[in-house]
This record gives structure tokens, sequence and C-alpha cells, in this order.
């Protein structure tokens, strides 16, 4: 059959003025923008207004000084320094092994002012009890909290305690032997607990609920689900039914104008491994995609280590791993390094398509991507180092170089550094595509990805804001902004238009079509997922507009993730496209497959689990268990894992010759990783966390958090049953994962390196030419009368 090819339809190479979507969609996306960081505004200046107060001092009723404000301070500091939030939790927010300080100290003083009344002869004490915890004895005025005499015994009382905790020689909590020992720290980490417990049982002025809106659910202080976590759960259900219905009847309405299915259809011919020519700084990302693999590597084999103190506390196979890798560290390094490799990922995914966009690459951007690479190495090694000197007591508590907040764990030296290194990326970005740009409207697909690789940094640098002596409450604003705003929303973003760009350029998809799918995206993401923010913040000391905006407008994060699974069909068509003549195969399958987890992941991790975990009345008995990890995982690595992974592939299927890639292995790794993960979460982490929810409802959270419910030998059955998913993950999934990337790494200088790339770097067009008919019959002869002779078919 023969072929041309087809000059005449636009192009993604060719810069337009024009902008090629309509202004509702760019009127569309900064409404919602303008509306959600307005209210973000407003409910900032609420969190510094209204949350719960830390006082100057706290005293005893004779006017006896507890301590102070900087002493709550220092313990907080401490808290964070001694990777205790990589441990435990306060507020619930935090690690899961350990206990929620906030419920443990609540107990405890509870119980120990019940004995104090008993021994002075009252019966039944529990009215007393509730009396002396939820009457709110601060004097805004002069910022003094009283406590009452039976409350001073209590917190002198629980500091032995905690001296006898994390002074004991010994590792059987999982813990370093002797992690504190000072007293005064233990004072200072006693009151920081003390001040969160206080807020948790106080009434707020002017209500019948505490600061923390009644949470953690505790009887003896008459702690219960407010009207508000009831109200708010079911409107956020309403909202979300209501969303979705709203989403179908658009959809259907408009399904050939929005979303993958509007793709027109081309025939292509892709171009294959080896015919496709390489910058120096495409080359130069395999180093970051090798890097990457060996920090998932590490982070997998760390995650498993941690994940064995919950299967048995007391040793790591005969090991006393604690005393070298202990809980807090194996953690703090399993959670950075998550977030670590997949940033990185992103990084050389940025800097590879970059070329592809612009068709040239200007000089010495390769040794620029090498001194990035040296930069995030710096970054990575670095706070790793710190946060383990940090956590063993080298480095005191409160300085550049101790460890921070959990997620923002990098200590605040290198967080700095890292918002520098991804300014350079965006910048090396920048410089890059800027010849693209010139002449370029604002709203097509090269100022888009440029402006969502610039929201990277910009909304990362936020996580500044959250210093470790900063207020509780309002420093779980700024980190939430940061764990949330920066991966749910803009990294998600960014993710949406890389994916969209991807297949524009290999032609699958109109430029024109992607830029509707990302408009789209945008809205629904950001209508719900910016003031969902706040879902975090129920029961963090903020007022209760927090949690009802929260609550409402979180439920709208699960729509987008609706239309991605209605889309999931024609998305996954696109990876099937082929060429009809000369049978060139599409080279990305497993890419392609790679980003088609995500979308399912996204689904089931952020859409379903997420929701779960998020409507407030759940959200208050189950903060800090193990569905909150059972999201967490599905999301991060379901998401974003998967994602970097699949760029990964697709920079690597370039690089590696086309005899020498290794297909079985690709398929391989994509499946064990998928297996792997669906095991650890229906195997373990969801069931564990439906038996933990039902245990805090029925039995209470203390008993739901505490190490006994977490030992407990049906729950450590469930724990050793993740065991096989994390093999199947690590042996099958990541180690084929690292042997593809050193692969791409020995044959990364193979093939032709170029400045300049053609018109269509990845593929051409090419359209049918169809058989010529037979020729028409002949006229008949003017005289005889004869009927007419056909003539033979002749070919062209």
């Amino acid at each position: 059959m023969a072929t041309q090819e087809i000059s005449s339809l636009p192009t993604p190479s060719e810069p337009s003025p024009r902008p090629l979507i309509g202004k509702g969609w760019v009127q569309g996306v900064a409404l919602v923008m303008i509306f959600g960081f307005l209210v973000m505004g407003i409910l900032a200046y609420r969190t510094y207004t209204a949350a719960m107060p830390m006082p100057d001092k706290v005293v005893s009723e004779s006017g006896q000084v507890l301590f102070t404000s900087d002493d709550i301070i220092k313990g907080q500091e401490l808290f964070q320094a001694r990777g205790l939030m990589q441990y435990g939790s306060v507020l619930g927010h935090g690690a899961y092994l350990g206990p929620d300080y906030t419920a443990e100290y609540l107990r405890m003083a509870t119980d120990e002012v019940a004995n104090q009344f008993r021994a002075e002869g009252v019966a039944e004490p529990r009215d007393r009890v509730v009396s002396e915890f939820r009457t709110n004895r601060y004097n805004p005025e002069n910022k003094t909290l009283v406590f009452t005499n039976h409350q001073t015994a209590a917190f002198e009382r629980i500091q032995n305690h905690y001296a006898a905790f994390f002074g004991e020689n010994s590792t059987k909590y999982g813990l370093r032997p002797e992690l504190i020992t000072d007293k005064t720290q233990i004072r200072q980490l006693t009151a920081f607990f003390a001040w969160t417990a206080w807020a948790a049982a106080a009434e707020r002025p002017g209500h019948k609920y505490s600061y923390t809106n009644n949470w953690p659910a505790e009887q003896r202080v008459d702690n219960g689900p407010t009207a508000a976590v009831i109200v708010w759960s079911a409107l956020s259900l309403v909202a979300l039914l209501g969303g979705i219905g709203i989403l179908f009847g658009v959809y259907g309405r408009w399904s050939q104008q929005v979303g993958w299915h509007s793709a027109e259809a081309t025939n292509l011919s892709f171009r294959q491994p080896g015919e496709v020519s390489l910058t120096p700084a495409q080359r130069a990302t395999v180093w970051f995609f090798a890097v990457v693999s060996v920090l998932f590597l590490a982070q997998t084999l760390l995650g498993a280590a941690a994940e064995h103190y919950r299967a048995d506390l007391s040793t790591f196979f005969g090991l006393d791993l604690a005393r070298i890798l202990p809980y807090n560290l194996a953690r703090t390094w399993h959670l950075q390094l998550a977030l670590f490799w997949t940033a990185a990922a992103f990084l050389a995914g940025g800097i590879f398509l970059v070329p592809f966009i612009a068709r040239r690459e200007p000089k010495r951007q390769a040794t620029l991507a090498y001194v990035l690479l040296g930069a995030v190495a710096l970054v990575v090694f670095g706070s790793l180092i710190s946060e383990a000197l940090s956590i063993y007591g080298v480095i005191p508590e409160g300085g550049l170089f101790s460890q921070q907040w959990e997620y923002l764990d990098l200590p605040r030296l290198w967080q700095i550094l890292l918002v520098i290194g991804l300014f350079v990326w965006i910048a090396i970005v920048w410089r890059g595509i800027r010849a693209r740009l010139k002449g370029e409207s604002k709203m097509n697909m090269p100022w888009l990805f440029f402006f969502s690789g610039l929201a990277i940094p910009a909304f990362y640098a936020v996580g500044l804001l959250a210093t470790s002596d900063t207020h509780y409450t309002v420093a779980d604003f700024w980190r939430f902004w940061v764990v949330h705003l920066w991966v749910e929303d803009f990294l998600e973003l960014f993710t949406t238009v890389m994916v969209a760009y991807l297949f524009v350029l290999l032609g699958v998809v109109r430029e024109r079509i992607a830029l509707g799918v990302i408009f789209l995206d945008v809205i629904l993401y950001s209508a719900g997922g910016v003031i969902g923010t706040m879902h975090h913040l129920y029961f963090s000391g903020t007022p209760v507009e927090h949690m009802a905006l929260g609550a409402f407008f979180s439920a709208a994060e699960v729509i987008p993730l609706t239309f991605l699974t209605v889309e999931a069909w024609a998305f996954l068509q696109l990876g099937a496209r082929q060429q009809s003549g000369d049978g060139n195969p599409f080279p990305h399958r497993w890419a392609v497959m790679f980003l088609v987890a995500v979308g399912f992941w996204n689904f089931l991790g952020a859409g379903i689990f997420g929701f779960l975990i998020n409507l407030p009345v759940v959200s208050y008995y189950q903060i800090g268990t193990a569905l909150t990890a059972n999201h967490g995982h599905a999301a991060m690595m379901g998401v974003y894992g998967m994602l970097a992974v699949g760029l990964a592939m697709f920079a690597f299927r370039y690089m590696i010759p086309a005899d020498k890639w290794p297909e079985k292995l690709a398929r391989l790794s994509f499946w064990c990783m998928n297996i792997g993960l669906a095991w650890m979460v229906f195997v373990t982490l969801l069931p564990l966390g439906v038996m933990q929810l039902y245990s805090s409802v029925n039995e209470g959270y203390f008993e739901a958090r505490s190490l006994g419910y977490i030992t407990r030998p049906g729950n450590a059955v469930l724990e050793w049953l993740r065991l096989p998913g994390d093999l199947i993950l690590i042996v099958g999934g990541v180690l084929p994962f690292v042997w593809i990337a050193l692969l791409a790494l020995r044959h990364f200088r193979s093939g032709t390196t170029v400045d300049e790339l053609p018109e269509h770097p990845l593929y051409t067009e090419v359209s049918a030419v169809p058989e010529p008919a037979s020729a028409p019959p002949a006229s008949a002869g003017p005289a005889s009368g004869a009927p007419a002779s056909r003539a033979p078919a002749s070919e062209d």
C-alpha cells in the first residue's frame, strides 16, 4: 500500500502566537485559583488568631511556675530532633509505632487525678475529673494557664514515666538505648505533651468542645464527636455524590469535546530506539535515573526494616537492629527517600523532555544538569547524615542541622538548599525552552510546562514557614501546604502536563486536545484540592471552620479521580496506536503501562482510601492508624512512584540499543511492583486499619494506638503476612528496575548525539493512499448503438 507524509496538520513543534484553548478554560482556572487561595488566606489568618493558645507560663494554684512557653518550644524542638515524630505522634500527626503522646498524656493525667480523688475519699471521681480537665483556666490577658493541684501533681509524676521510658538502657521499644536522659529535657518534653493534652480537653471559650474539636476520643474527659464532626461528614458525602453527578452530566453532554476520547485519529510511524537522536543533556539524565533507582531500592529496604519492627519489635532475625538502625531513623530515611527519588525522577523527566519540546539545546546544558545532579546528591546525603546525627543526639535540637517536622524532616539548612536546587532546575528548564517560548501564546503547552514546573519550587518553599519553634498549629498549617498542596495539587499538575506533553510529542494526541485535558484537570483538582488541604487540620487546634471547609472540599477531590477512571480506556488506547504501513511498533508499552497504573492507584489510593480517612467522623477515630498508612502507601507509591518509574522507562527506551532492551525485565518489574503494592495494601494495611479503627471506636483511641494493641498476636500475624508482598515488590519489581537503569548507564553514550532535533523527533505522520478504482465504462459509439465495453483495470 502506498503512503505519503502529511504536512498540513498543525504540529506541536510549530510555535503558535494564538492560544489553542478557549478563553473560557482560562477564566475557569483563574476563578478556581482566586477563590481557593482567597479562602486559604482567610484560613491562614484564622490559624494565627484562633489556634489553641500557647501560655507564657503554666502555674499551680499556689503560683508556682511549672513550665513556660520556652519549655514548650524546647520540648517541641526535642520531639522533632530526636525523631520522636517518626516514632509516635502528637495530635494524631506523626508515626504509628509509638503512642500518640497527646492521648497518652491525657490518659495518664486523668487516671492520676482520679486516683488522687479516690485517696481523698471520693468514691466516684469521674465527674470531678471531667470538671478538672474541661474547665478552661487560661487567662488571655496575662497569658497564664493555671493547673489545679491535682493536675500539678500529675504533671510531676508523668515526668517520671517519660524519664524511665526514654532513658531506659534497652531497645525493647524500637528506640536506641538511653535516648533522652537529661532531666531538663524530660521536663521540657513533658511540658510539650502536657500543653497539647490540655488543649485537647479544655473547652474553647464560648463553645462546649475543646480546642481540638474534642479530639482524641476519651471518655474520661467527655471527649466525643462534636456536632460539626457528624454534620460535615454527612455534607461531605452530599458534596461527593452531587459533584460526581454533575461530572457525569457534563461528560455525557461534551464527551466528544473533552478528555482523551476527543483525540483525532491519525496514522503514525514511530521512530524506533536507535533512530532517535538525543542531546547531551538528555544523555546526562541517565545518571539521575540511575541514582533514582538506587535510592528507590534503599527506600524499600528501609521500609521493610521499619515494617519488621511492627511484626517483631524485639529482634530483627536475631539481630538487635535498634542499636544500629532504630525505628525512628529507619522511618525517617524511608519517608525522606520516598520524596527524594520521586522528585529527582521528575527533575530528570523535565530535563529530558525539554529538547524534544524546543527541538534544540543550548550549549553547556549538560554541564548544568551534572551540576544539578551534584547538588541533589549533596542535599540527599547531607540531610540523611544530619538526621542520623540529630536522632543520635550528636546535633543539638533547634539548629540548622537538627531534624524538623514529619515529611519535612530534612534539617533547615538542607531545606533551604533544596529550594535553591529546585529553582536552579527550573532555570535549566527555562534556559532550554526559552527559544520555543518566544512567539508562543502563554496558554499553550510550552508555557504550561514551564509554569507547572515553576510551581514546584515555589510551593515547596512555603514549607520554610514551618520552623522547628513555630507554634504547633501554625506549623501544621504550613507543612501541609507542602504535604498536600505541593504533592497532591501542584505535583499532580506537573504530572498531568508531563504525561499530556509526552503523548503530544509522540504524536498520538494534538496539542489542542492535551490542553483541554490539562485545563479540565486543573479546574477539577484545584476546586477541591486547594481548600481540601484543611482536612489534615481537623484536630490540630484550629477553629471549626477549618474542619467544615476541609471536609466539604476534600470530598470534591475524588471527582477528578472519577474522571480518570471514565477516561482510562481511551488513555490506554493512546499507547496502542500503530502505523498501518510500515508496521513500526509503539516503543513505549511499559512506560505507558506504568502511566496506566498511575491512574488506577490515583483512583484507589488517593481517591477511595483518601476519602475513607478524610471524612471527619472517620478521621476522628482513625487518624494516625494503619488506615492512614494504607492511604499513604497506595497514593505515594502508586501515583508518584509509578510515574517516576514510567518516566525512567521512557528515557531508558531511547538510551538502550534496541537489541539490548530487556523486555522481559520491564514486564517483570511492572507486574511485581503493582502486585507487591496491592499485596501490601489489601493483605496487611487495609485489614489492620479497619481492625484498628474498630478498636478505636469500641475500646478507645489510646488503646488502639498503644504498643500493646499493635503487638497482639493476631495483628502480628497480619504484619508478617506483608513479607511476601515486600519480597515481590523489592526482588521482582525494584531490582529489575535497578538492572535496567545500570544497563542504560552502560549504553547511554550509544547512538547519535545532536544539539538540534528534527521537527518530529519521535514520529512521522503518514496517510494511507487507497488503491485506484477500475476505469469507468467506455461511452457507446455514436453510430453503432452497441453496448459499451469496459476498459481493463489499470494501476496508477
